[in-house]
Formats: C-alpha cells, sequence, structure tokens
C-alpha cells in the first residue's frame, strides 16, 4: 500500500503538474492574443484621430492642429512596429507586413494634403481631403486590421481548445488515479483536495479569460464612441467658423449699400429741387450710377457664390484699361493719381468683360484704402512668357499681364499670406466684405490663370494677374456702355399681362411698358391670372415675377400653358439661381435690375421664340 501510495501520489503529482503548464500557457497565449487584438483596436483609434486633426487643421489652418495630426500619426507609427514584435503566427506575419505598406501609402496621400494647407492651396486640400476619405489605402489599413483581430481571435479559440484538451486528458488520468487509490485513504483525501483546487483555478482562469475580452470590447466601443464625438465637434466648429463670416459679410454689404443708397437718393432730391433742367438730369445721372453700382455689387456677390455663369469673349488689354479711366478717375477722387503704362501689341485674353472690369476696379478701390486716398496708382499691362512652376496654378505658356501698383504702406508677410481668404479683411468691422480678392482669385482661376502679389511694409503693393493669351482678334471695348440708349427692336403695341406680387415693382414695369409703347394689364395674384386672360382678349404676351406667395411663375405658366399654347412668356426674376431651376425650358429670362432697352430686347426675344416654334410646356 505504501509503495502503491508512492507510486500514484507521484503520477498523480506529474499529472497535475503537466495540467498547471498548460493551464499557465493557455493563459499566456489567451493574454498575448488580447494584447495583440487590444493593440490592433488602439491603432485604428490612433490613424482615426491622426485623419481627424489632419481634418481639422485643413479646415481651420491652425499649425497646432497640424502638428497634433503628425504626432498621433508618429505616435500610430510606434504602435505598428509593437504590433509586428507581438505577432508570430505567419499568416498574421503577412497581414502585419502588408498592413504597414498600406501605413506607408496612406501617410503619403495625406502628407500631400498637409503640404498643400501648409502652402495654403486651400482649395486643393480640401479637394484631396474629401478623396482621400474613400481612398484605396484606407479601405485596406480597415480590412487589415479587421482580418488582424478575427485572425487572433482564431487563433485564441484554437489555443484555448487545445490547452482544454490536454488539461481534460490530465485530469482524466487523475481521475483514473484517484480511484486506483481508493483504498488509499490517505491518498484519496489528498487527491481530491488537489483535484478540488485546479476546478478552482481553471474557474478563475476562464473568469479572467472572459474579463479580458470584455475589457476589449470596452475599448472598442471607447474608440467608436470618441469618433462619432469628434464627428459633432467638427460640425460645430464648421458651424461656428459659417457664424462668424456671416456676421462680417453682413456689416461690410450694409455700409457699401448705404453709401449707394445715400447717394441715390441723394441725387432723386436734388434733381427734385432743381429748377433748371440740365441741372436735375445731371443729379439724375449720379442717382442712376448710383443705382448701376449697386446692381454691380449684387452681380459681384453672385459669381462670388458660383452662381452667375461667366459670359467670356475676347478681350484686348489696352482697349479694357482705357476704357475704364474715367471711371477710375471718378472712383478713386482727385487725391489719387493714375497712371497707365502700355507694354502690349496685340495679344488678347478671354474672358467675362465686366468681371475683368470689376477685378480691375476692386484691385484699384483697394489700392486707394491703403494709400488713405492719397498717393500713386499704376496701371501696367504687358505681354510675358512664363516657364514651367513660375506661377503656382498656372502652366507654362504666353500671358497677358495685367498689374496694379499703389505707394501705400504694404503688408506685413502674414497679412500678404491670407489676401485671398474669403471675408479676411484689414478694414474695420462695417468697411468691407473681404470678398474683393478672393472673387478676383477666384475669376483668374476659372480664366486659366494665376494671381501673384509683391508688398512689403513701407513699400507699397503690386498685384499682378496673369491671364492665358487668346489668339482670336479681340473685340473692341467701347468706351460707354451699349445699354445706356435704348435700341428700337421696331416692336409693334402688344396687349401684355404683367403677373407681380410687389406692388411697387408691378407700378414701375407697368410704367415701363406703356413707356415703350404697350397696353399693360396688371396681375398682383399669379392665382387671377386665368381670369384675366379670359376677360381680356387679344393678349399676346405674360410677363411675370418667378417667386410669389401661392404659387411661383413657372408653376402659373404649367398650368396656362395648355389652354394658351400661343402666348409669349417673359420670366423676369432678381436671383441668378432661378435660371438654373426647372420650369424656363423654352422661354426668356429677364434678370432685374433691368433698363428700357433691356426690356425691349426681351420682349421682342419672348415673340421670336413663339414665332420659331412650340414652346415646351414645363413639367
Amino acid at each position: 500500500m505504501a509503495l502503491a501510495g508512492a507510486v500514484t501520489l507521484a503520477m498523480l503529482i506529474v499529472t497535475l503538474g503537466h495540467a498547471n503548464r498548460e493551464r499557465d500557457r493557455a493563459l499566456e497565449r489567451q493574454r498575448h492574443s488580447y494584447e495583440v487584438m487590444i493593440l490592433a483596436r488602439t491603432l485604428a483609434g490612433t490613424i482615426a484621430r491622426s485623419e481627424a486633426s489632419l481634418g481639422r487643421y485643413v479646415i481651420s489652418g491652425d499649425s497646432k492642429l497640424g502638428q497634433l495630426y503628425v504626432d498621433e500619426w508618429n505616435l500610430a507609427r510606434a504602435q505598428l512596429e509593437r504590433l509586428d514584435i507581438l505577432i508570430e503566427e505567419a499568416n498574421q506575419q503577412r497581414r502585419v507586413e502588408q498592413l504597414r505598406k498600406a501605413y506607408e501609402a496612406r501617410g503619403e496621400e495625406l502628407s500631400v494634403i498637409a503640404l498643400s494647407t501648409t502652402y495654403h492651396r486651400n482649395r486643393q486640400a480640401y479637394g484631396l481631403y474629401y478623396q482621400a476619405r474613400q481612398a484605396e489605402a484606407l479601405l485596406q489599413i480597415n480590412r487589415l486590421l479587421t482580418a488582424l483581430i478575427e485572425g487572433e481571435r482564431v487563433l485564441l479559440d484554437q489555443r484555448s481548445t487545445a490547452a482544454q484538451e490536454t488539461v481534460l486528458h490530465s485530469n482524466r488520468i487523475a481521475g483514473g488515479l484517484v480511484i486506483f487509490g481508493i483504498a488509499l485513504a490517505l491518498g484519496a483525501i489528498l487527491l481530491g483536495w488537489l483535484m478540488f483546487r485546479t476546478v478552482g483555478e481553471r474557474a478563475e482562469a476562464r473568469a479572467e479569460a472572459w474579463a479580458e475580452r470584455a475589457r476589449a470590447e470596452e475599448l472598442a466601443a471607447a474608440v467608436e464612441t470618441a469618433t462619432e464625438e469628434l464627428k459633432v465637434q467638427e460640425a460645430k466648429l464648421r458651424q461656428i467658423q459659417k457664424m462668424d463670416a456671416l456676421g462680417q459679410l453682413t456689416g461690410g454689404i450694409a455700409h457699401d449699400f448705404n453709401n449707394m443708397l445715400a447717394v441715390v437718393l441723394g441725387g432723386l432730391e436734388l434733381a427734385r429741387r432743381a429748377e433748371d433742367r440740365e441741372v436735375s438730369l445731371r443729379h439724375l445721372d449720379s442717382a442712376t450710377e448710383g443705382a448701376h453700382r449697386a446692381a454691380a455689387l449684387t452681380r459681384r456677390l453672385l459669381m462670388f457664390s458660383r452662381e452667375e455663369a461667366l459670359t467670356p469673349e475676347a478681350l484686348a488689354p489696352r482697349q479694357l484699361v482705357s476704357g475704364m479711366r474715367d471711371l477710375l478717375d471718378r472712383t478713386l477722387g482727385d487725391g489719387v493719381k493714375v497712371t497707365v503704362e502700355d507694354a502690349t501689341s496685340d495679344w488678347a485674353m478671354f474672358g467675362d468683360r465686366v468681371q475683368v472690369e470689376n477685378a480691375i476696379l476692386n484691385l484699384a478701390v483697394n489700392a486707394r484704402d491703403a494709400m488713405d486716398g492719397r498717393g500713386e496708382l499704376t496701371i501696367r499691362t504687358a505681354e510675358t512668357r512664363v516657364d514651367t512652376d513660375t506661377l503656382p496654378r498656372a502652366a507654362a505658356g504666353d500671358y497677358v499681364m495685367l498689374s496694379v501698383t499703389d505707394t501705400g504702406a504694404g503688408m506685413t508677410p502674414e497679412v500678404a499670406e491670407r489676401v485671398f481668404e474669403p471675408f479676411f479683411t484689414t478694414k474695420p468691422a462695417g468697411k468691407g466684405t473681404g470678398l474683393g480678392l478672393s472673387q478676383i482669385f477666384g475669376l483668374v482661376g476659372q480664366m486659366g490663370g494665376d494671381v501673384m502679389v509683391r508688398t512689403a511694409p513701407g513699400a507699397g503693393t503690386t498685384v499682378s494677374l496673369y491671364f492665358p493669351r487668346h489668339v482670336a482678334a479681340a473685340a473692341p471695348t467701347p468706351v460707354e456702355a451699349a445699354s445706356a440708349t435704348p435700341s428700337p427692336q421696331g416692336l409693334e403695341a402688344l396687349r401684355i399681362l404683367l403677373v407681380e406680387d410687389d406692388p411697387r415693382v408691378l407700378a414701375a414695369t407697368m410704367g415701363a411698358l406703356r413707356e415703350l409703347g404697350h397696353d399693360p394689364i396688371a396681375c398682383s395674384d399669379p392665382r387671377e391670372a386665368e381670369g384675366l386672360l379670359a376677360r381680356h382678349p387679344g393678349i399676346r404676351l405674360i410677363v411675370s415675377d418667378v417667386l410669389m406667395p401661392h404659387m411661383t411663375g413657372p408653376e402659373m405658366i404649367a398650368t396656362l400653358r395648355p389652354r394658351h399654347p400661343d402666348i409669349a412668356v417673359l420670366f423676369v426674376t432678381g436671383f441668378a439661381g432661378d435660371v438654373q431651376a426647372t420650369g424656363f425650358e423654352g422661354h426668356e429670362v429677364l434678370r432685374k435690375p433691368f433698363t428700357l432697352a433691356g426690356l425691349e430686347r426681351a420682349l421682342a426675344a419672348a415673340l421670336k421664340r413663339v414665332a420659331e416654334g412650340p414652346v415646351c410646356a414645363a413639367a
């Protein structure tokens, strides 16, 4: 019995020792697998935070956010190296190597975005950033991280199963030994106690494994929650920026329109009091000029929002600048001496005449403000050959160069770097919108050219516009606006239905139509148009506003067209976005504000359209 008990005890000790070693080995492998999975999820969170920091850097241009992006990206690199050290299985190592390549490829994509933002190529940075959100490298990183975690989970299950089988096998042997030593009371009691202890340790190990798994899931949930919170904060930041920009814009526009309305109201008041007809006409001309300047400001705002289409044509720079000489002299005042230096031959550029003139006028006004209303302003036109990489946004080739130089205080490098940002202005609150130079930047970019600024504190400023050379002959620039004098269209007197909900606009348009010799019929509600057409036979044309209560202009025409297919239609709108809306197909559109000549031409075009063929009804 003593010998049998000793042998049984020895065999039991060996078996339990093997079971303990297998248990410890299984726990170690489980800990290793959990560490790999946690590190993989942490790496995914670090990459997400780095890209989020880059997104905020692209939006705000804050260098601290750019440094935060670099730090997070370097931390992700260190975590990837740690992951490479931890993983031992061959398939997992191949995935880590693929993940490293995808990480490097993603780093190159994000570096291009960061460099574009650093060099203030914000439009390019925005486009690259939103394209990079669906880049193949990012998708591959996510797939590889998911595959790594799933692979470790499979390995964990395999290792746990193998360890359990080994432990169970050892337990079976121990059980046989316990049965064999049942005759040995002391041995049986000892073996029973050891078995009880072994089962307890296995239960503890299993509890620890479940706790580690729960911790890994909590970490994953925390990463997901942090990512969602980051998206919310980014949205709040964009909204704050929009509200700040709106405040600046409102003050500047209010100031500009107050100045223009002062000219209009003052001119009308002086014209009303003047006894001499020539003096009265001069005051009326001044009021008209103020109204045209207000309309021009609206056109500049619409162009900046990209809602007004450009009408390009061939332009000769010499005639373009000379045709603006009187306008520049009146605008800048006597305190500014304007000098024009022309070095062009017969080169032309291709662009929208009104917008290019607005760009020159805007630069001149900015130069006058920089000189406090007194100084010398020089406008130069020249022809130049540009080599590769000379201009940041333009390719090599022939360019027409137009520059505006002032003798003002100049700008610091920090201010010069931001002059083309929308809503950025150095003028006091309410004195400017910050849209002028950004509008010029967008216009020149649309024409395929570029803008260069040369300035220094105390040395004045030169803004040079580079327009690509156009080979076609340029049309001469008229000295006076073509629409100043109405050109007769030879129209006979027409009976016209005028639909307009604003009583003041209705009265003014009625007067304009009567002045042109027509017989207008007023309609203040589009729902009454059908009845007026029935009560007034002989109506050949409908002039309608677009946005009205109860029913829009296109909706009204769509209901009238089946019963009145031969009546011409002319839409009148003051919003550039209306022209791209549905319901205008086959109809003429006249922009507010308009002149008598413009109204007469639009009426003739509407009648001509009906005469040439049937008008397509709005859907």
